[in-house]
């Protein structure tokens, strides 16, 4: 038993020596590739684009608008011929010929400033969504680079902490084989190796997603991001 706790202690020095090099995740960040990617997350986002489209379509309802205002008014017309009689010949604007006319509509001439002023405050309404939206894709690019970055180093934590429990479980079963230590001691390293390895795929499999979200959110795979 001293046996295994003078193996067990000394392997974890060893591990903790090695990884006072990656105490953090700091260095690792690279700035320049966050705002690439930010860049195109704004870019090729589907929700990002429904936003540009829905701003750029409440842009056009503002000129729409405005020449809505023609509606106020209709002209219309009245001919009769030359030949003929006049239909009352005691109203002196009854007459033969052309007689043109223009009806002015009081309800939209009143309303239109008004639906004028309503398309430009919806478009400032989207613009300033399309700004919020930005800011809030950003936040969540970075949370997701950020995420990306840490499971990196858990990654490279746990694979060489795989390969040293392989090579003391290696030099364990050596020993053991030559009577050197007891049953115990070797099964613990067995142990040991087996909850690393198991570790270590957890950490490759928890890297794997947070590199698929991150694509996913940037529409670009991060090998093609120059």
């Amino acid at each position: 038993m001293k046996t295994l706790q003078k193996i067990t202690l000394a392997f974890f020095v060893f591990l903790s020596i090695n990884a006072a090099a990656q105490e953090t995740i700091i260095p690792e960040i690279k700035y320049a590739d966050l705002e690439k990617y930010i860049e195109l997350a704004k870019q090729n986002f589907p929700r990002k684009k429904m936003y540009d489209v829905m701003k750029e379509s409440s842009k056009v309802a503002i000129p729409l608008a405005n020449l809505s205002y023609l509606d106020i008014f209709t002209g219309s017309y009245f001919y009769r011929p030359e030949d003929r009689s006049v239909l009352n010949p005691v109203n002196p604007y009854s007459v033969n010929g052309f007689q043109f006319g223009i009806n002015v509509n009081l309800g939209n001439l009143l309303s239109k400033p008004f639906l004028v002023k309503r398309a430009k405050l919806e478009y400032k309404v989207l613009e300033y969504q399309a700004e919020e939206y930005n800011l809030t894709i950003a936040q969540e690019v970075r949370g997701r680079y950020y995420d990306y970055i840490q499971t990196i180093t858990l990654l490279k934590l746990n694979t060489q902490m795989a390969q040293e429990n392989k090579g003391v479980s290696e030099s364990l079963r050596n020993r053991f084989e030559k009577g050197e230590i007891t049953l115990d001691a070797y099964n613990q390293s067995r142990i040991n190796q087996f909850n690393s390895m198991q570790a270590k795929i957890q950490a490759e499999t928890t890297y794997l997603k947070a590199k698929d979200l991150l694509e996913q959110i940037i529409g670009s795979k991060l090998s093609d991001v120059k």
